[in-house]
């Protein structure tokens, strides 16, 4: 299509105009990046990139969490040119705060920042000058005197409460790549980096604070998808963005860089790693050869069974009885069970249990636990590994009133265990509540990487005896029946297998 004439002759008449042209960069981001970075500029403009522009300059949009290919321009954007813009365009940002996983990456960033303060004449020209106080840079910090501005650089563990410049907080905290391969191993990692992130950084802006995250798809519970979940389930207020090279449909989002399928092609071989291809380009995370269950074999339910289609209420547990800081936690993992042989089902309960505790706490807790299953009736079963350790426990929780049984180990380790229920999980027998089991999904999905497996034990620990029971299909057809006999009667009393 060719350019309308009329657009080009205002268009030159803008770009050698100085007034014109800095009013026009002040109000667009846009315009500012194709005006002033034009050397960025090796390909025709994509929509999705059109869009980050515009998500840029809507100051009605709190948070911003943007992941997309390799090589998108996405921190060009996002962080050089958006840290510039914020102050010298409409928004009149005072105080930046760019965050990198490193004081070495952040600083990084802001070197880029500077250069293009320092050596972009027309930028100095139209919306300069930009002289910098002495000793700025040492302190990972450039101030615009003219703008009365700060952009600062700092990692993501490096403690910011407090920072100020003059009487400005951060009024925009951009926070670009801020994750690697190595932090999103364990869920420690993992849950170090949100807390730092929502926590620590983000609690020093102001109300009106800003903020834009940028990064890759490292993992399924990585940063950018435990904030896309909170957007979507609406505990925080923002916009998630997520742009693959190739969209839905197969189709290239910057035919400007890639305009033909060879072109991809070669991309694709250069990078050599199928693994890495398909994380880095097409955002999707290749699962590990190794693992015992996979995030995709994960099935939901969104509201538990009638309690009259449930023949059997069970909790298995993993204990681990210490207080201490380095030790295991103890795991209570419960299920309703419903159906006989194939047609069963499997439903994990929200109620899950992981915490350190004593033996006492330890059996107040399984007691509980099993009661308030049981409508505060009938206690609930309670399988226990059958370890010399854990048999004073069976012994004080039958004692107790609590029906438990030790669930015979036959020699397997955890992992052959836990590939036992694999299958079961694929299949959707195993089906698990959108909200309350997360970390016994992490700790299934990760098994083998995360560093605890408490509750991926409880879990084995519950589902072994209850397949032993697909095979005894009379006798519960006979609970069933008796179940069924009283309900009839009008009587509300659900019988559980013991």
């Amino acid at each position: 299509m060719k350019q309308n004439p009329l657009l080009s002759d205002l268009w030159g008449k803008i770009i050698n105009d100085p007034i014109a042209r800095a009013a026009l960069a002040r109000r667009s981001h846009e315009h500012f990046f194709a005006l002033y970075l034009p050397h960025y500029v090796k390909y025709k403009t994509a929509p999705f990139q059109k869009e980050l522009f515009a998500l840029t300059e809507d100051t009605s949009i709190p948070i911003v969490a943007v992941t997309a290919f390799r090589g998108s321009a996405k921190s060009t954007i996002m962080n050089m040119s958006l840290s510039l813009w914020s102050i010298l365009g409409i928004q009149q940002a005072k105080f930046v705060l760019v965050v990198g996983q490193t004081i070495q990456q952040a600083r990084q960033h802001l070197k880029n920042i500077k250069t293009e303060l320092e050596s972009n004449e027309l930028l100095r020209q139209d919306l300069g000058p930009f002289q910098e106080e002495e000793n700025e840079w040492q302190m990972a910090s450039l101030v615009i005197p003219k703008y009365g501005a700060r952009i600062m650089a700092a990692s993501i563990d490096q403690s910011v409460r407090g920072f100020r410049h003059g009487p400005h907080r951060p009024d925009l905290i951009i926070a670009d790549d801020i994750e690697d391969l190595n932090s999103v191993q364990t869920r420690e990692g993992r849950d170090k980096t949100y807390q730092l992130l929502t926590g620590e950084i983000l609690p020093t802006g102001d109300v009106h604070t800003r903020l834009i995250v940028v990064g890759n798809l490292l993992h399924e519970d990585c940063l950018l998808k435990r904030l896309q979940r909170d957007i979507e389930n609406d505990d925080l207020d923002g916009i998630y963005r997520e742009f693959a090279l190739l969209d839905d449909d197969g189709e290239c989002r910057w035919p400007g860089k890639y305009p033909m399928l060879a072109d991809i092609e070669r991309q694709r071989k250069k990078i050599g790693n199928e693994a890495s291809w398909q994380r880095e380009f097409l955002l999707c995370i290749i699962s590990d050869e190794d693992r015992v269950v996979f995030p995709e074999w994960i099935q939901y339910y969104v509201a538990p069974p009638a309690m009259e289609d449930v023949r059997f209420v069970a909790t298995g547990i993993d204990l681990a009885i210490s207080m201490r800081d380095t030790a295991d936690c103890t795991a209570m993992v419960s299920a309703y069970v419903c159906g006989f042989g194939e047609d069963m089902k499997i439903y994990i309960l929200p109620h899950v249990v992981n915490k350190r505790m004593g033996f006492k706490q330890t059996i107040d807790e399984a007691k509980s636990l099993s009661f308030s299953l049981g409508r505060g009736k009938h206690p609930t079963q309670m399988y226990v590994e059958d370890v010399a350790y854990q048999r004073s426990a069976i012994e004080q929780l039958i004692a107790e009133g609590v029906p438990a049984e030790a669930v015979q180990l036959m020699g397997q380790d955890k992992r052959a265990r836990l590939m036992t229920t694999s299958h079961l999980i694929q299949s959707g027998m195993i089906l698990f509540p959108i909200r309350g089991a997360e970390l016994l999904i992490t700790q299934l999905t990760g098994f083998g990487k995360e560093r605890h497996d408490d509750l991926a034990d409880a879990f084995s620990t519950l589902i072994l005896p209850v397949l032993g029971m697909r095979q005894d299909c009379g006798h519960l057809s006979d609970l069933a029946e008796l179940n069924a006999s009283l309900r009839k009667g009008g009587d509300n009393i659900l019988f559980m297998e013991f």
